[in-house]
């Protein structure tokens, strides 16, 4: 008996996933019928994305796993109505490369002190010469596998590193700190601070009034992760009192970011629109497959969500 794989996520997905995603399923020799609308009893797998229009889980009675296209799980991690695994998208091919990429390039801007010279109106000479990367401590909040990805990245390149994570890591070639007490220490000493941490009720204001006046004075804030991670309010103040020196956002509450919203206009604000990494379909029609192939060979999932934990 066929596989039965539903599609379920918006049309111009569809398009890009379609042929990918059965060359990957093909690889396999799976027996497969993969479509974007299937009778909700015979679905075997749900490929998702979060902004599809299944909400309801319920009629899908034979369902064994839904395998989500986005790294990101706080918009399904809390329906009721899903009952099986639900795993998340981690591609080391493309969306962590990706985010390396954006992170590194972003770190190495602000470290280098890049703006005044490419926006110079007044043409200012000013030969300031920046400390080298091992003066500039970088901190990373958020220590999973595009954290991890982003670190030695950086640490190639010769800046002092600590990650920094809500319960205790042991990696090997990294340092990482943990807890509230151990958020302080990583933030007293960081130049540039990063923030890659999930959406969930215990990440919300990580960076905050208080924990924004931990950071040394004119520290870069950068934010690829997600936008409830940081006091919107409490950002533009330290920013106006010239504790941060500059933030780098490409995560917002509420996407797109509204014309009106102050960090559009904000000189010591950069937004950015979403873009630092994506899933590239190519490389997530192989870990897609790859899951499908586990789970009809009673093999673990790969990157199976914690629903107790929200990632």
């Amino acid at each position: 008996m066929p596989i039965n794989i539903l599609f379920a996520a918006l049309p111009k997905r569809w398009t890009e996933y379609e042929a990918p995603l059965r060359a990957a399923l093909d690889k396999h020799g799976l027996d497969y019928i993969l479509e974007t609308d299937l009778p909700p009893q015979d679905v075997d797998y749900i490929v998702y994305a979060p902004n599809s229009a299944v909400q309801d889980f319920t009629p899908y009675t034979r369902l064994k796993a839904v395998l989500n296209i986005w790294a990101g799980v706080e918009a399904i991690v809390g329906n009721p109505t899903l009952k099986v695994p639900l795993t998340r998208m981690v591609d080391s091919e493309g969306l962590t490369r990706g985010m390396v990429e954006w992170v590194t390039g972003h770190v190495l801007r602000h470290h280098l002190g890049m703006d005044r010279h490419i926006v110079n109106p007044d043409h200012d000479w000013d030969p300031a010469i920046p400390p080298l990367a091992p003066e500039r401590p970088v901190a990373i909040l958020g220590f999973g596998a595009l954290g991890q990805a982003c670190a030695r990245s950086l640490q190639g390149l010769g800046f002092a590193v600590c990650g920094w994570s809500r319960s205790a890591k042991a990696i090997e070639g990294l340092t990482c700190d943990h807890g509230q007490d151990g958020l302080k220490r990583v933030l007293t000493h960081a130049g540039i601070v990063v923030l890659l941490l999930p959406d969930t009720p215990e990440t919300e204001n990580t960076l905050n009034a208080q924990t924004l006046s931990w950071l040394p004075k004119g520290a870069f804030v950068i934010n690829p992760g997600r936008g409830p991670l940081i006091d919107d309010d409490a950002l533009i103040a330290a920013l106006d009192r010239g504790q941060i020196a500059h933030a780098t956002l490409d995560v917002f509450r509420t996407e797109p970011l509204p014309k009106g919203h102050p960090f559009w206009s904000h000189p010591k604000i950069t937004v950015t629109p979403h873009i630092a990494a994506d899933t590239r379909p190519a490389s997530a029609a192989q870990v897609l497959a790859e899951n499908i192939r586990r789970s009809e060979a009673d093999e673990a999932l790969l990157y199976t969500v914690d629903r107790s934990a929200g990632y």
